[in-house]
C-alpha cells in the first residue's frame, strides 16, 4: 500500500468533523518565532518570564563583568572578574537550554496529539 503523506493527510481531514479539521491545521510544524511564542504560553508561562527578566539581569551583569575586567591592572582582580564573566555565560546558556528544551518538548506534544488524532480517525473509518 504507498501512499504519500498528502493523501493521508487528505484521507484525514475527510472523515474530522469542521471543528477537528481546525484542530488539526493548528497542530501543523511552527517556525523558531512560533515555538518561541509558544513558549509563553500554558501553565508554566510564569516561569518563562521570570528566566527571561534573569536572562536579561545576567545579561547585564555579564556586560558589567567585561567592562571592569579590561579597566582593572591587578591580576587577583582580572582572575575575579573573569570568573564572575563565566559564571554569567554558564547561568546564561543553562537558561537558552531550558527554553530549547522547552520548545522541543512542546514540539513533541503537538505531533504526539497528530497522531493520536490521526488514529481515533482512522479507526473510525474502519468496520466493526
Amino acid at each position: 500500500m504507498k501512499t504519500n503523506s498528502k493523501d493521508i493527510d487528505k484521507l484525514i481531514k475527510e472523515t474530522l468533523t469542521e471543528e477537528e479539521a481546525k484542530f488539526y491545521d493548528d497542530l501543523d510544524e511552527q517556525d523558531l518565532f512560533g515555538m518561541f511564542r509558544g513558549l509563553f504560553k500554558g501553565k508554566m508561562k510564569w516561569l518563562i518570564i521570570a528566566m527571561n527578566i534573569v536572562n536579561l539581569v545576567v545579561f547585564v551583569l555579564l556586560i558589567y563583568c567585561i567592562v571592569q575586567f579590561f579597566h582593572t591592572e591587578e591580576i587577583n582582580e582580572l582572575i575575579k572578574w573573569a570568573s564572575a564573566g563565566f559564571v554569567c555565560l554558564l547561568i546564561g546558556g543553562m537558561i537558552k537550554l531550558y527554553a530549547w528544551m522547552q520548545m522541543d518538548k512542546n514540539a513533541l506534544m503537538r505531533e504526539i496529539k497528530r497522531l493520536e488524532l490521526q488514529v481515533s480517525s482512522l479507526s473510525a473509518r474502519l468496520p466493526e
